[in-house]
């Protein structure tokens, strides 16, 4: 970009998002960090022993969290899957997207999905010299209108749905059900754990890295999402008549499976290393949304599928060492749409002005450049029948008809409805919740909100 043509986009930004557009003084002039995100899929915000697990041990990741920085307060966009990648990969609500509405989407759909003329975060980094690759879980709509190659990424390795069995690579049971699991936009067969191929796709995508040209990897992986089998249970997954797995699993699997996990990790950071990569690549692990039943999520109560702490606060931990101190424990509030900001400004670059960010950047967070700042974060779930607004250390939240006002920093586990006694902070949050949802695209009888359309959503919970 010529400093006319920069000139001319800076002086049509709003004054509140030029300082979203402005490039890093960190990545100006200076070499372009790598960039690995991790992400896990419904892993709860205590089932890392670094967050407090003690049933089983993951010692790369409680390694990764020494070597940077654990944020204790950091959120999901949404309390289930695919919204949450909406948010993750755009920066912005997804309830910007109709198919941000869906929790989750359910299937094939030539109309819901991610659109390609969107500007991504793989799409963005590409400007700025990337290359890009996603290694993993997209669920983010089907082919051929939806995909990774669509939407910014150079090449692709993974499933296309929201979960499939570990070993037949099958989003169900039977004959006629076909894997999902695909090389580009071509549909593959590999045999193998999923969680231990999805880490060796990454090794190998690190080991034939060339210096000089900075990348992209999204290593999205399926655990410890169900069904409940961890590396050594093909038996099992033989003998199982429904993928969703509701009548089995059981705590020691869980912790097999996230123990899979962390030593997948472990061998993608010994290959960084190994290729002298590791001081200036930013990595960072986090989950879509809270755990599911068998996750440990202490303090906090609820789990996926509920606006309580437990069900969208999880683990984020961010490693990069040339720029990033070790050993940090950070409370800055956090949250998914926040890592696009923050990683284009690493890599010098911005959201795209036609497409503001709902997020924000956390560099000078990161860096210790800026203390820590209070944020405001809004959800909405299952038809609006959940509703949620986090300001400062106060939290609105709204179960069917029961509305609640908590103080979480004092009270993580959400017990002391502090509405009466506060009933001007609930009253500004409510309405500060409204005025929002007003921005935000409506939902319909048609969005799929959880297995059902929004219209039964809103008869059950009693949504007006």
């Amino acid at each position: 970009m010529t400093n006319t043509n920069r000139r001319r986009i800076l002086q049509s930004l709003p004054a509140l998002a030029l300082a979203n557009y402005l490039p890093s003084a960190l990545a100006a002039g200076k070499q372009q960090p790598n960039i690995i995100f991790i992400l896990a899929d419904d892993m709860g915000h205590a089932d890392l022993g670094v967050y407090g697990q003690t049933d089983y041990k993951t010692p790369h990741l409680d390694k990764l969290a020494k070597q940077g920085i654990r944020f204790n307060q950091a959120y999901a966009n949404s309390a289930v899957c695919s919204a949450t990648r909406f948010a993750l990969i755009t920066g912005r609500y997804q309830y910007r997207l109709r198919g941000g509405l869906e929790e989750p989407i359910a299937g094939a759909s030539d109309t819901i999905g991610l659109p390609p003329s969107h500007p991504t975060l793989p799409s963005l980094l590409k400007q700025q010299g990337y290359g890009t690759a996603l290694i993993g879980k997209w669920h983010l709509g089907y082919l051929p209108t939806f995909g990774p190659l669509k939407s910014g990424y150079d090449s692709f390795f993974g499933n296309y749905g929201g979960a499939i069995d570990y070993f037949t690579h099958k989003p169900g049971v039977g004959p006629n059900v076909k894997e999902d699991l695909y090389e580009g936009e071509v549909p593959v067969q590999q045999i193998g754990y999923y969680t231990d191929l999805l880490g060796a796709r990454a090794v190998d995508f690190v080991n034939k890295q060339q210096a000089g040209k900075p990348f992209l990897l999204s290593l999205h992986y399926t655990a410890p999402h169900w069904p409940w089998e961890g590396p050594g249970d093909e038996a099992i997954s033989r003998d199982i008549d429904n993928i969703f797995h509701y009548d089995g699993g059981d705590l020691a699997t869980y912790g097999r499976m996230v123990e899979s996990l962390d030593a997948s990790i472990g061998r993608v950071l010994a290959a960084l290393e190994k290729k002298g990569l590791a001081e200036n690549t930013i990595v960072i692990f986090t989950s879509d949304n809270g755990g599911e039943r068998f996750s440990k999520t202490w303090p906090l109560t609820g789990q996926k599928t509920e606006l309580l702490e437990g069900g969208i606060r999880v683990p984020a931990i961010v490693r990069w060492p040339a720029k990033v101190k070790a050993g940090q424990v950070s409370e800055q509030v956090a949250i998914s749409m926040d890592w696009l900001p923050t990683l284009l400004a690493a890599a010098g670059g911005a959201p795209d002005p036609q497409y503001p960010t709902d997020g924000q950047n956390l560099l000078p967070v990161l860096t210790g450049q800026a203390p820590n700042n209070e944020r405001t974060l809004l959800w909405r779930y299952k038809a609006n029948a959940q509703r949620a607004i986090r300001s400062g250390n106060w939290k609105y939240l709204k179960i069917g008809k029961n509305e609640f006002l908590f103080d979480v920093v004092k009270d993580a586990r959400e017990r002391a409805n502090l509405a009466k006694r506060h009933p001007e902070v609930f009253e500004k949050l409510k309405a500060q919740w409204e005025a929002w949802d007003k921005d935000m695209l409506p939902i319909t009888a048609d969005v799929r909100t959880h297995g059902v359309s929004g219209k039964v959503q809103a008869d059950r919970y009693g949504v007006d």
